[in-house]
């Protein structure tokens, strides 16, 4: 099964620069000359990049979100990151910056996370459910400030922003890669670095803490360091639901370990899984690309309904 899984993942990637709106060849990508070489390399070979180290950065996000606040049902959004990017792109798209989008995104990412950490840390008390409740409450917040702001917009303003909240891999060279590469890194490299924390705090809070673990300090590094990644994956790409809700669960399944002992194989599958989504966005057949956000949700909602049904 494992192997199978492997094999067809590999063909999805394979094949994934190669179909869509223009059908490529592979003896013209090395041609120079020809439309196939710029299509591929400008536009399709950085556009599959990007969907395999999104989906891969998003799918790990949700494995922390779960194990922070121990809460099958957290995802990588949870504390109003992607509300918070969501909310600064409407304001640079009405104030005319549209040239800054992804710039003001990740302004309104990195301001959110500072807003909550500096209220949080106010708290006697500071425990990941104060973080948690502090993070809904900003995104009601921020949703109500969105509603504001598509109020005095006008229609093709208002379309903009509309077609931020749904995702998008588009994408014209290697520049928008680098960025996400840094936050792949960024965050594979904090999670590998907490393999063992993740593990007793998988077990539970009190065990953690009586091998040892500093939990406040753990979980917030955690948060932390994920919300940047996250919001350098919105800023570039807007928000994409589901990735990191399903494929932890799925890998999960299908693997039978614990989390600590998949974050590879979640952040391989998490990037193929969007690879797939975006291939099937761009060969629906229809004359432009479906937002990829759409077609997350699709796959994602009954897929993860089946799961819970066939685990009873």
């Amino acid at each position: 099964m494992k192997l199978l899984l492997i094999f067809l993942s590999c063909i999805i990637i394979g094949i994934a620069p190669f179909y869509g709106q223009i059908d490529l060849s592979l003896e013209k990508i090395f041609m120079q000359s020809s439309m196939n070489h710029q299509v591929f390399w400008n536009i399709r070979l950085p556009r599959i990049i990007l969907a395999f180290l999104t989906g891969g950065i998003l799918a790990l996000a949700g494995l922390v979100f779960q194990t922070v606040f121990r809460n099958p049902m957290s995802t990588p959004f949870t504390l109003g990151v992607a509300s918070g990017a969501t909310l600064f792109t409407a304001l640079a798209i009405i104030l005319g910056f549209t040239y800054f989008i992804s710039l003001f995104a990740f302004l309104g990412s990195i301001i959110t996370i500072i807003i909550l950490f500096l209220i949080t840390s106010k708290l006697q008390d500071i425990h990941t459910t104060s973080l948690l409740l502090v993070g809904i409450a900003l995104s009601f917040f921020y949703s109500a400030c969105l509603m504001v702001l598509f109020f005095i917009s006008d229609l093709s303003q208002s379309y903009e922003i509309v077609r931020f909240t749904m995702g998008s891999l588009d994408t014209v060279g290697f520049e928008d890669v680098y960025f996400m590469l840094f936050s792949s890194l960024l965050i594979l490299v904090i999670i590998v670095k907490f393999k063992h924390q993740i593990k007793l705090l998988l077990i539970s809070y009190e065990f953690a803490q009586l091998k040892g673990v500093d939990v406040k300090k753990t979980n917030y590094i955690l948060l932390f360091v994920v919300s940047i990644s996250v919001g350098i994956c919105v800023s570039i790409t807007g928000p994409i639901g589901f990735i990191g809700l399903i494929v932890p669960h799925i890998l999960k399944t299908l693997y039978k370990k614990s989390s600590e002992q998949l974050i590879y194989p979640i952040f391989f599958y998490g990037g193929v899984f969007l690879v797939l989504c975006d291939l099937i966005a761009r060969n629906i057949g229809v004359n432009s690309d479906i937002p990829i956000g759409v077609v997350t949700s699709f796959l994602g909602a009954p897929f993860f309904i089946y799961l819970i049904l066939a685990r009873k």
